[in-house]
């Protein structure tokens, strides 16, 4: 896989994911489950790849860094 997702992006996949996947344990309701959506950019700034940048040509990393 080539690296699509830079150290910027990174940072913030990090913390939005951290922050989603605590909804699981502060609200309540249905809403909540939300919150499961934190393992997917948590899992993509793991990676350093994210499918749906791949599919629509992006990539937030600079060119010497793109290859795995």
């Amino acid at each position: 896989m080539t690296k699509n997702v830079g150290d910027l992006d990174r940072m913030v996949r990090l913390g939005l994911g951290a922050i989603l996947l605590a909804l699981l344990f502060l609200m309540d309701g249905p809403l909540h489950w939300i919150g499961l959506t934190g393992f997917v950019f948590l899992a993509t700034a793991a990676v350093t790849w994210c499918p749906v940048y791949a599919i629509l040509g992006v990539r937030t990393c600079p060119d010497d860094r793109q290859s795995a």
